[in-house]
Order: C-alpha cells, then structure tokens, then sequence
C-alpha cells in the first residue's frame, strides 16, 4: 500500500512538472513517439516503467532526483527545524530514533516487525513527534513527514551539541574493511584554491548522497540500510612531521 502511494505522488509530481512546462498530453506523445490514448493510458493506470519515466525526464529537461524531491515537497533550498522540536528530539534518544526512521520512510508495521519496541511505546513516540509538528500520526496508523526532505541539523544546535560527537566517534572506531566500507585516507600540501575547489566538490558529493537517499525512498525499508558517509578537509600537519620543526629560540 506504501509502495502504490509512493508512486501515485511521483506521477503526480510528473504531472505538475507537465502543467508547469505546458506540455498537453498530446505534445507528450509526440515527442515519446507514442498515441496520446498511451500516454492518458499511461497516466490513468499508473504503469510506469523506470525507462518510461526517464525518458519524460528528459522531455521536460530535469533528472529523477529533481523529479523525486518535487514528489516528496522538498525544496532546493536548506531548512531548519525549530529550536524547541530538536531540543525535545536531542533529550531523548528514542524519539529521535523514530524520528529517524519516519524521516526514511518506514512504516509503524515495519518498525514494529523489525525493532524491539512495543506497539505502545511505538504509538506514544508517535504520537510526540505528531505533537511537535514534526510528523502527522493518522488514522490506519498512516505516517506523513512534515518537515521538508531538505531540512538540516542546525550547526552547533541542540542534536549537535548532544550527539554529534558520539555518533561520529562511533562511526569512525570501527574497522572499514571487515563491516564491508570503504575508508581512504589522503595528506598532501595544497594550495588554498584548491582546497576550495575540492570543498565545492564535496559538496556536490553530499548532494548525490542525499538525492541518492531520495530515490531509494521508494524502496520497502528491508532493501535498505542505514549508510554513513563522512566528508571533511582542513589543514592539518601530521604529527610526525610537526615535530621536526625548529623549537623557537
């Protein structure tokens, strides 16, 4: 049921980007090669195929992800939660866990099926998070985000300050290899254009990280798992070397 929802949004995002490029149905099927009967055809019963809806991308002139962030209400643009919903998220560790898994799209049956939790304590953090407008808790136990895709822990905000840490020393103590990552290590001297430059790229990266995240939204939760990537530049002097500096006279 999740799934079929997924893709109704999808192509109802597809059919706003149509309206906003001014494409009629029949332009559409002129430029797919197809009748507009399977185009309407098309759009009625839902039976996209992932080529079909590359090649519309295409006649519209935007890429899947931007077709997929139109689907989930995201914005280019970065957002915020307020200082009050990531306060209460940063003091209890479980209810930012659930925030979590709604925020990628897990349902409360897969939750429950795959978590140590009881459906009482699973409604109750719910329900918290539909109190602080972070999510809305409907009927059938229907689960809808309420903040943007695009929203963004605030720097040296509240989450930061109380997790941020661990999570990272948590992240890096573990042996890449053997838990099946990648880790590559790398110091040269740069100059500071191109430490720029490869700050731009990084960030272009976190951005294919995160629309990547996007796309596989519409996978059920069991063929996805939770992947941390850490980027980060900054001079630096390895230890071995600083010490063969000249002590000041």
């Amino acid at each position: 049921m999740a799934s079929k929802a997924r893709t109704s949004t999808l192509i109802a995002a597809m059919k706003s980007a149509l309206k906003t490029h001014d494409f009629t149905y029949r332009e559409l099927a002129k430029r797919l090669k197809l009748s507009e009967a399977s185009v309407k055809r098309l759009f009625a019963e839902e039976t996209f195929t992932l080529k079909r809806v590359e090649e519309i991308c295409n006649v519209l002139e935007i890429d899947f992800f931007e077709l997929a962030r139109r689907a989930r209400g995201a914005s280019a643009d970065t957002d915020e939660m307020s200082i009050k919903q990531e306060e209460a998220l940063a003091r209890d560790p479980r209810l930012l866990g659930m925030f979590y898994l709604v925020f990628n799209d897990w349902t409360m049956a897969a939750m429950l099926d795959a978590y140590d939790i009881s459906r009482a304590e699973c409604t109750k953090l719910l329900l918290q998070l539909d109190k602080l407008g972070l999510i809305e808790f409907g009927a059938n136990d229907a689960l809808r985000l309420m903040v943007p895709k695009s929203v963004r822990l605030r720097v040296d905000g509240p989450i930061q300050r109380a997790h941020g840490k661990a999570v990272v020393d948590d992240f890096l103590q573990v042996d890449f290899a053997s838990a099946g990552g990648y880790f590559r290590f790398e110091f040269r001297e740069l100059s500071r254009a191109s430490v720029a430059h490869l700050e731009r790229k990084l960030e272009r990266l976190a951005q294919e990280f995160h629309e990547l995240a996007e796309l596989d939204s519409y996978l059920p939760s069991d063929q996805r798992q939770t992947t941390g990537m850490a980027l980060g530049v900054r001079p630096w002097v390895i230890s071995l070397v600083a010490g063969l500096k000249k002590k000041a006279a």
